[in-house]
């Protein structure tokens, strides 16, 4: 399941409207990082292991077995002053969380990702 907020969707539409873009929205697994891997969000185009939603004019594609380990998953908009963007959560932890760091921290530069 696919649960696009009212934010989110206004924000997506505005923006397919002022690039005059018409591609697909592709929930994706993005590896790495020092938290681990998180939901990314990118243009693309629709393939025969995705699993595709519509929500009103937007279409979104997410790889059916990513899916199925992620359960549900909320797309959303967060405005919080100077910094802004999607946040794409899954209802269950993503494969491989919990940290990619092998020593330090990744504030102190010692992430070894």
């Amino acid at each position: 399941m696919l649960e696009v907020t009212a934010e989110a969707h206004d924000k997506l539409t505005e923006y397919f409207k002022e690039n005059n873009l018409t591609s697909s929205l592709r929930i994706f697994l993005n590896h790495g990082g020092c938290s681990g891997p998180t939901l990314g969000l990118a243009l693309d185009e629709a393939k025969a292991e995705d699993e595709r939603f519509e929500q009103q004019d937007l279409q979104f594609l997410i790889e059916k077995n990513l899916l199925q380990q992620c359960g549900s998953i909320t797309v959303d908009y967060i405005n919080a002053g100077k910094q802004s963007g999607f946040s794409i959560r899954p209802s269950t932890p993503l494969p491989g969380a919990g940290g990619g760091c092998s020593a330090g921290s990744c504030g102190s530069g010692g992430c070894g990702c």
